[in-house]
This record gives C-alpha cells, sequence and structure tokens, in this order.
C-alpha cells in the first residue's frame, strides 16, 4: 500500500464529499480562492506566533521589541503585515473573476454573499491588525475611524467598546477584535469552502452557458477525484503564495527613503511613534486599502452620504446583485449592464485609492468629481453597449485582459481631463498615444478584434506523445534542479543572525526556498498527471 492508499484509506477521502475536477481546471484561473485561503492560513499562523511576543498594553513599543529583539521577528511581523495584503488583493481578484464569470447565479447565491461578506471582515480586520503596529499612521486611522462613528448619532457609547484606551498606548480592545474578526473569518471560510465543494469550481463558459452552471452527477463521475490530484496542485499553489508573502517585505525591508506616495503600498516598517517630533513631518494617511474611502471622505462633509456613497451602496450591490442579474446567461455580452457595472466598480476603486495617496486630506469640490468620474464612465457603458452579442467568448473572460483594459481606461480618462485642463503640446502627445493604447486593449477583448474569429478556425492539434514525452523529461530535470537549490539555501538559513540589519534575509532565503518548492511541486503534477 503506498503513502497516497495510506492517507485515503485512513482518512476516508473517497466517502467525502469534494468535487471531482476535470483537466482544464487545473488552471490558477480557477483556483484564485486557494491563494485567498493560503494567504489566510499563513496569516493566521504567523498572527499566532506574534501574539507571544506582543504586549498589547505597550503597542508601538512591543512592535519595536518584535523586530528588534525577537529572533527573526521582523521576518514574521513584515510577512504578517504583507500577507494580510496578498489575502486582500487576492479576495479582490477572486471576488471580481467570479462576477464576471457569473458566479453569483444560481445555485451558488450563498456562497457569492458569504464570500462578499468575507472581504468585509477581512477588511475590518486588517485595519484593527494595521492599528496595532501604535505608530502615527496607526493612530490617525483609528482617529478617522473613533471621529466618523463619533458623527453618527447615538454611535459614540460603542467607541471605548471598539478601541478601549488606545491613545494610551493601551491596544488590548483592538487585539480582541482582531482575534474575533478573525475567528469569525474562520468559521465563514469552513461554511464558503464547503459549500464550494459541494457545487464545484464554476466550469467554463464552453461547457455551461446559462445559470445553474453545474456538473451533473453522471458528468462528475469521469473527472479526476479530489485525492490525490487536487490535493498535490493545491499544495504547489500554497507553497507559491507563502513564498511571495515572505520574500517580497523582507526584500523591501532593506530599501529605504521611498518617496512619500510609496510608503502606504511599500514600506513594510512602522513609521515613528505618534508622540514623537519625527510624526509632525510625516503625512498621515490610513492604510492603503481604505486609501479610496479616505478620499471619499473629502467629497462631502455629511458622514451619512460618505457612508452611503463609500460603502452601503457598493456592498448591498454586490450582496443583492445575485437577485437583481435574472438573466441565466452567463456571456459578459448578454448582461451588459451588470458587465459595466463591475467594470466601472474596479475602475473607481483604483482609481481613488490612487488619488487618494495623491492627495490626501484634500477637499474635492464637485465639479472636478464630475471630470473625474464622468469619462470612464462613459467610456465603459458606450465600450460595453456597442460590443457584439457573442458566447463563449474567452478572451472577453480573461481576467487579464480585463485588468489591461482597466488601467489604460483610468490612463486614458487621466489624460482626458488633463488636456481639458491644461491643453499644451505636452498633454496632447500624452492623450494621443494614452488613446492608442485604449483603443487596441478595447480590441483585445472584443469579438470585433479578428484574433477572436481566428481562434474559431483554428483546428487544435494534439500535442504528439513524443513531444510530451520530451516535455515531462525536461521537467524532471527541472525539478531536480530546484530541489538542489532549495537544499543549497536551507543549508545556508541557520548562518543568518536572527536579529539586526541581515536577519531579514532569512525571509528572502525562507520565500526562495517555498517558490522553489511550489514551482517543483507543479512541475511533479504535469509530470505524473499530464494526459494530453
Amino acid at each position: 500500500m503506498g503513502v497516497s492508499d495510506w492517507f485515503r484509506e485512513r482518512l476516508g477521502l473517497d466517502d467525502l464529499p469534494f468535487f471531482r475536477t476535470p483537466d482544464y481546471m487545473y488552471n490558477v484561473n480557477y483556483w484564485l480562492g486557494s491563494l485567498v485561503a493560503a494567504a489566510f492560513i499563513y496569516t493566521v499562523i504567523s498572527g499566532l506566533i506574534l501574539l507571544l511576543y506582543y504586549n498589547p498594553e505597550a503597542g508601538y513599543s512591543s512592535t519595536e521589541f518584535i523586530i528588534q529583539k525577537v529572533p527573526y521577528g521582523s521576518v514574521i511581523l513584515y510577512s504578517h503585515l504583507y500577507g494580510a495584503y496578498a489575502m486582500i488583493i487576492l479576495a479582490y481578484v477572486h471576488m471580481f473573476r467570479n462576477y464576471f464569470a457569473g458566479a453569483y447565479k444560481k445555485p451558488r447565491e450563498l456562497l457569492w454573499i458569504i464570500g462578499v461578506i468575507m472581504l468585509v471582515l477581512t477588511l475590518g480586520t486588517a485595519f484593527l491588525g494595521y492599528s496595532l503596529i501604535g505608530d502615527a499612521l496607526a493612530t490617525s486611522a483609528v482617529d478617522v475611524g473613533e471621529g466618523i462613528i463619533s458623527s453618527i448619532p447615538g454611535l459614540s457609547i460603542f467607541i471605548p467598546i471598539l478601541f478601549g484606551n488606545y491613545d494610551a498606548g493601551d491596544y488590548g480592545r483592538v487585539l480582541a477584535w482582531h482575534i474575533i474578526f478573525v475567528a469569525l473569518i474562520g468559521l465563514l471560510f469552513a461554511f464558503h469552502f464547503f459549500l464550494a465543494e459541494h457545487y464545484g469550481m464554476m466550469p467554463s463558459k464552453k461547457v455551461k452557458d446559462k445559470a445553474p452552471a453545474v456538473y451533473t452527477k453522471e458528468e462528475w463521475q469521469k473527472f479526476n477525484p479530489w485525492w490525490p490530484r487536487n490535493f498535490v496542485y493545491m499544495m504547489s499553489l500554497i507553497f507559491l503564495t507563502w513564498g511571495f508573502i515572505l520574500l517580497i517585505p523582507n526584500a523591501l525591508a532593506y530599501l529605504n527613503g521611498l518617496p512619500q506616495q510609496l510608503n502606504p503600498f511599500l514600506n513594510p516598517k512602522p513609521a515613528p511613534p505618534p508622540n514623537s517630533p519625527a510624526a509632525a513631518h510625516i503625512t498621515t494617511y490610513p492604510p492603503w486599502f481604505f486609501l479610496f474611502l479616505y478620499k471619499i471622505a473629502d467629497f462631502t462633509s455629511d458622514v451619512v452620504i460618505f457612508l452611503f456613497i463609500g460603502v452601503i451602496i457598493p456592498l448591498l450591490y454586490l450582496i443583492l446583485v445575485p437577485f437583481i442579474d435574472r438573466s441565466p446567461y452567463l456571456s459578459l455580452t448578454k448582461r451588459r449592464l451588470f458587465t459595466a457595472f463591475g467594470i466601472l466598480m474596479i475602475t473607481y476603486l483604483i482609481q481613488t485609492t490612487i488619488w487618494g495617496d495623491l492627495t490626501p486630506g484634500v477637499e474635492i469640490p464637485i465639479a472636478q468629481q464630475v471630470m473625474v468620474y464622468l469619462p470612464p464612465a462613459i467610456i465603459t457603458l458606450v465600450g460595453v453597449f456597442v460590443m457584439p452579442a457573442k458566447t463563449n467568448n474567452k478572451a472577453i473572460a480573461n481576467p487579464l485582459s480585463i485588468l489591461i483594459l482597466l488601467v489604460t481606461s483610468i490612463l486614458f480618462g487621466g489624460a482626458l481631463v488633463t488636456l481639458i485642463a491644461s491643453p499644451s503640446l505636452l498633454t496632447i502627445i500624452a492623450f494621443t498615444l494614452f488613446t492608442l493604447v485604449f483603443i487596441l486593449s478595447i480590441k483585445n477583448i472584443s469579438p470585433i478584434a479578428l484574433k477572436i474569429e481566428k481562434q474559431e478556425q483554428t483546428i487544435i492539434t494534439p500535442e504528439k506523445p513524443r513531444n510530451r514525452e520530451l516535455k515531462k523529461k525536461i521537467a524532471e530535470v527541472l525539478i531536480s534542479i530546484l530541489f538542489i537549490f532549495a537544499v543549497i539555501l536551507a543549508s545556508q538559513l541557520w548562518v543568518i543572525p536572527a536579529t539586526g540589519y541581515l536577519s531579514n534575509l532569512f525571509g528572502i532565503d525562507l520565500g526562495l526556498i517555498f517558490i522553489m518548492l511550489g514551482e517543483a511541486i507543479s512541475l511533479y503534477h504535469y509530470v505524473v498527471y499530464r494526459r494530453d
């Protein structure tokens, strides 16, 4: 009996209602939820380690103690911070990918709603965790949160319950809520995972173009069992995610003197303490994932209107969209209005976040708000509604193509506004350049692009067995090389100082080892399971 069979028998894996997977779904596009789960698990593990050393009664000094004195404390703290960042970014990508795939439709409405609630809890948890640092930025962020709650009649009584005596450096209450929120995410994650396995991953629109998009039991039985193939593929994604979570912040720890605009996004180190002279020389801003709300707060002095624009309306839309969009079709061109809303939500999220970073705390008149937000709306609506109807169009649903379109839309809109506000030869050239890039990105996702017609006419030639065997041999060699490099790096880990300037090299090396392990497992999955 092999190891795989031993686990299958002992754990009763064949009896579990786990989703059986068709070959074409072994693509990261279908496994974004696993990436979010990997980031969540890493953040929980690193958070539990930090709990052993963190003293909530002295937030800032406790954070500095972990960074300076605890063995590899900065490695764990920085990667814990970036694990949360990764979870937020991946949760957004996962949610919008499913939005454009129509994965909120019957029978996945509850799965979708739980996912939206988990995203809200994740943002709240990250805000509370960010506040535990106790530096000038964290204190300012909590001040803003306290100010918003105080402005709503009747809610001031909750401030001591939510934040405690944080302005005196005591973060006990903030830490308690941080842990409670993590526990809630964990509970909802278990329910979310169960529903995802029950309905299975969203099939390709080429296979199921209408809701309910689920495989029948007869179709399901033809697919690959969950164990061990799904487990192997999932482990490769988990190691790769953990590797980048470790590698990026520990590498960024060696970058000093970042420009002010890059600090909210790239600097893993704490800012000065709130009561220090240095705190007076920095621009205060909330964590990057709330910069869009920070900017919206500059649009109006009425807190209720601010909450409606920035929080309540987008959240209600996301929760209710499964019941508003009654079309059974999954194609983006057959639910154009919802496609446009989705593109605009992402566009405005990125646009307002960047705006909040560039001009924090600067009031914005209504005329300027219209100039910034109207062009993307017109471009998106015109672009979506002139798009010819076409089903089973892979290019439209490609998340990378949509992301490129969003970025080019923002650049095009920004160039247009700049040209209107300051006409000159330079702004004309910039507008012309970004217009061309925008048109090219529209063609990339539109059925007007000849590329789509060519795809339909192309005869797919099966890969020759000889070529496949050659690729597998190359993959086996690469696995050996990755394993050798991983062993060499692992042997060097123990000579890296546990504290001080060089200690973050431990995080860089460990991140590289995880990335190599993840890639090696991915190659192993190809060698063992690839059949055509």
